[in-house]
């Protein structure tokens, strides 16, 4: 039981361990201290009801509809464009006065925004309803299972909690514009890179 709910912790850890859209997302929520806690809850939590689906088995849905995966590849990549859009333009405006004031959108727009970035992105789903799933395969049905899928949800919660809350500890690296503006640039910069690995699956 202890082993296989390490092994679902460490492939679970490992998976979201990537700098990612919904990473990059969740630390400038963090940097900025608004809606931190329950935008990390609602990461993990998706996490968790994925993680869950893929070790019950649910990905069978993929090959029961063959074109969700260049559904979910073009709509992510599309916001994953959009937003980066955005990232550019506060960078170009440079107009941080309620940034580096600590203020943000509202609570429920940054929700809305993260789970658009973890509903959308299609690799989730190779992650937590492929990979995680076929791994816990190879533990037996009831406990050791179970086991592998507390180990990778617990992971989800850990990850996304230190995320947002060790994102405080790069505060005083930010306090200033000009650092924000570097700070867009490269969560810009990695979202249209997102964006463009997508639609090149695509091809």
């Amino acid at each position: 039981m202890i082993a296989a709910a390490a092994t679902g912790f460490v492939t679970g850890f490992s998976l979201i361990l990537a700098i990612g859209a919904q990473n990059a997302f969740v630390l400038r929520q963090g940097l900025l201290r608004t809606h931190v806690f329950w935008l990390c809850l609602l990461c993990a939590t998706s996490d968790a009801l994925l993680i869950t689906a893929g070790v019950a088995g649910f990905s069978t849905i993929t090959e029961a509809i063959p074109a969700l995966p260049r559904i979910m590849a073009i709509g992510g990549a599309l916001f994953l464009l959009a937003y980066g859009a955005l990232r550019f333009r506060a960078a170009w405006i440079g107009d941080y006065e309620m940034t580096l004031a600590g203020q943000s959108a509202g609570l429920w727009k940054t929700l809305a925004t993260g789970a658009a970035f973890t509903w959308l992105n299609p690799h989730v789903y190779l992650d937590t309803l492929g990979l995680v799933g076929a791994i816990s395969l190879g533990f037996a049905e009831g406990g050791p299972r179970l086991a592998y899928g507390i180990g990778a949800v617990t992971a989800s919660f850990v990850f996304f909690f230190s995320l947002g809350y060790g994102a405080r500890l790069l505060a005083p690296l930010l306090q200033s514009a000009r650092a924000w503006r570097i700070l867009d640039i490269g969560i810009g910069l990695v979202m249209w890179a997102l964006a463009a690995k997508l639609l090149a699956g695509l091809a």
